[in-house]
C-alpha cells in the first residue's frame, strides 16, 4: 500500500470510528428513553439492563451504519479540500479517482460484512431481545398491564384497563378481566367488569390482590351431560360494589430472565429463511383464494338448481327472465336462496377482506425484510459516493456544515424509505420498489456529484447560469 493511500485510509478510519461510537452513544440513549417505561421499577439488575440493550443494539445498525459513512465521507475530504491537499494531489497528476481508490476497496468490504451481519447477527439479535423484552414484562404484573390492551398475567387472566394512575400506577379505571377455565384454558368462561380497581401487595407478599369497585360478573356455566341444556347457553351474573381477586406471584416472582420462548416473526429471519417463508404464505394466500372461490360458487345455489326441470316455453315471448324457465314455487325457492347467499356471501366477504389484508401485510413485511438485507450493503457504497465527492466539492471539514448537510441527506434519505415501507405493508407500493426507492433517488445524486468533483465544477455554477441572462439581454 502506497503512502497516499495509507494516510488517507488512516485519516478516514479515525474519523469513522470516532463518528460511530459517538451517534451509536446516541440512538442507544434514545433506546433507554423509548423504552424506560419497560425496565424502570423492576428492581432489575444492571447486568439485565445491559444485556437487554446489548441485544437491541444491532438493530441500531441499519440506522448508524450508512449515516457514520455519509458523515465521515464529507468530513475527511471536506478536510483535505479545505487544506489543500487534494490541490497538490492533482498538481502532481493524482485524480480524485485515485485518491478514493483505497477507499472504494474498503467501502466494498465493509458493505460485505454489513450484508452478513444484516443476515445474520441481526436476525438472532432480534430473537434475544424479544425473548428478554417478554420475560422481563413477567417480572412485575402491574407493570405488564399496558392501558388500552389486554395484557396477560400469569396463564389464568386477561386484564385490560383504559387508565392507570396514581404515583405507582396502582389505581385502574374501566377494567375488564377474561379468567380462563382451568379445563379448557383456551376458553374464557369467566368475565369480570368493573368501573374502577386498585393494585395491592404487602411487602415480600407472594400474593397480589386486585380490588375492583362497582362492576359486574358473568360466568358460563358448564354442563357436563344435556345437548339442550348446553344450546341454551346457560350464564350467570351478579353485581358487586366491591371484589377482590388474589392473584399467586410465586411463578411470576421465579421469573427466568433467560427462558427461551418460542417467538417467530419476519424480523427473526435470514436469506435462506425468508424466501421458503415468503412461498409458504403465498401458497396459503392463494389456496384461500382457491377455497374462497368454491365457497361463494357453493353459496350461489347453482348446485341445488342444476338438475331442476326446466318449464316447456312454446312462445318465445315469454321469456323474460332466467326465473320464467322454473315454475312458480321453483322460483319463490330460487329468489329466496338468492337473498339468504346475498346478505351470508356479504357477511362472509367483509371478514376475509380483513384476513387477506392480515395476511397480505405479512407477506409485504417479510419481502421487506429480505430486501432490506441487500439494501443495507448498496446504501454503503451510494452514500459513500455521495458523501465523498460532496465533501471535495464544498472544501469544508469539521463537525459544522458537513454534518448539518450529512443529516439532511440522511433524513432525506431515511424518510423516504419509512414512508415507501408503510405504503408497501398495506399493498399500496410493491414491496421491492419501497426498500429500494431510497437507494434509486440517492444514485444518479452519487454519479452527478462524483462526475462534478472529478471535473472541478462545483455543485451549481451561478456564473454560467446568470451569463444565459446577460446574453438574452444583450441580444
Amino acid at each position: 500500500m502506497k503512502i497516499l493511500d495509507r494516510y488517507i485510509l488512516t485519516s478516514f478510519l479515525k474519523t469513522f470510528f470516532s463518528v460511530f461510537i459517538i451517534l451509536m452513544f446516541i440512538f442507544v440513549l434514545q433506546t433507554i428513553w423509548l423504552y424506560i417505561s419497560e425496565l424502570a421499577g423492576k428492581d432489575l439488575s444492571l447486568a439485565i439492563i445491559l444485556k437487554f440493550l446489548w441485544f437491541f443494539t444491532p438493530k441500531l445498525i441499519p440506522l448508524v451504519l450508512p449515516l457514520t459513512i455519509l458523515v465521515t465521507s464529507l468530513m475527511v475530504f471536506g478536510t483535505l479540500s479545505e487544506q489543500y491537499e487534494f490541490a497538490a494531489m492533482k498538481s502532481t497528476g493524482i485524480s480524485l479517482q485515485r485518491a478514493m481508490r483505497s477507499l472504494s476497496v474498503f467501502i466494498l468490504l465493509l458493505a460485505g460484512i454489513a450484508f452478513i451481519f444484516a443476515n445474520n447477527v441481526i436476525p438472532y439479535s432480534e430473537y434475544k431481545w424479544q425473548n428478554l423484552r417478554r420475560n422481563i414484562a413477567q417480572v412485575s404484573p402491574s407493570m405488564a398491564i399496558v392501558a388500552g390492551q389486554f395484557s396477560a398475567i400469569g396463564d389464568d387472566f386477561n386484564i385490560k384497563v383504559q387508565e392507570k394512575y396514581g404515583d405507582r400506577d396502582q389505581y385502574l379505571r374501566d377494567v375488564i378481566i377474561h379468567k380462563k377455565n382451568p379445563e379448557s384454558p383456551s376458553e374464557n368462561t369467566t368475565v369480570i367488569m368493573a368501573e374502577s380497581g386498585e393494585l395491592a401487595s404487602e411487602l415480600d407478599s407472594n400474593t397480589l390482590s386486585l380490588i375492583l369497585k362497582n362492576g359486574n360478573y358473568y360466568e358460563d356455566i358448564q354442563l357436563s351431560d344435556g345437548v339442550k341444556e348446553r344450546i341454551n347457553r346457560p350464564f350467570a351474573k351478579s353485581t358487586f360494589d366491591t371484589y377482590t381477586i388474589h392473584i399467586d406471584l410465586t411463578e411470576l416472582n421465579d421469573t427466568d430472565i433467560d427462558k427461551e420462548n418460542n417467538l417467530n416473526n419476519h424480523n427473526m429471519y435470514n436469506a435462506g429463511e425468508l424466501i421458503p417463508e415468503i412461498e409458504r404464505l403465498s401458497g396459503v394466500f392463494s389456496d384461500d383464494i382457491a377455497q374462497m372461490t368454491g365457497n361463494m360458487y357453493f353459496r350461489s345455489g347453482f348446485t341445488q338448481f342444476a338438475d331442476s326441470t326446466y318449464k316447456n316455453i312454446k312462445d318465445k315471448a315469454e321469456f323474460n327472465t332466467v326465473l320464467d324457465l322454473y315454475d312458480i314455487r321453483q322460483q319463490v325457492r330460487i329468489a329466496s336462496t338468492a337473498i339468504d347467499n346475498v346478505r351470508s356471501t356479504a357477511q362472509a366477504l367483509r371478514s376475509k377482506k380483513k384476513n387477506h389484508q392480515q395476511l397480505v401485510k405479512t407477506i409485504n413485511k417479510h419481502e421487506i425484510a429480505l430486501h432490506e438485507k441487500f439494501a443495507l450493503a448498496i446504501s454503503c457504497i451510494i452514500l459513500f459516493f455521495v458523501g465523498a465527492p460532496l465533501g471535495a466539492i464544498i472544501r469544508k471539514g469539521g463537525m459544522g456544515l458537513p454534518m448539518v448537510i450529512a443529516v439532511v441527506l440522511f433524513l432525506t434519505y431515511h424518510f423516504i424509505g419509512i414512508f415507501a415501507k408503510n405504503s408497501a405493508e398495506d399493498g399500496t407500493m410493491h414491496p421491492f420498489m419501497a426498500t429500494w426507492i431510497s437507494s434509486f433517488i440517492m444514485l444518479p445524486l452519487s454519479v452527478w456529484l462524483t462526475y462534478r468533483a472529478t471535473t472541478d465544477q462545483g455543485i451549481f455554477d451561478f456564473d454560467a447560469f446568470f451569463q444565459r441572462f446577460k446574453w438574452r439581454k444583450n441580444k
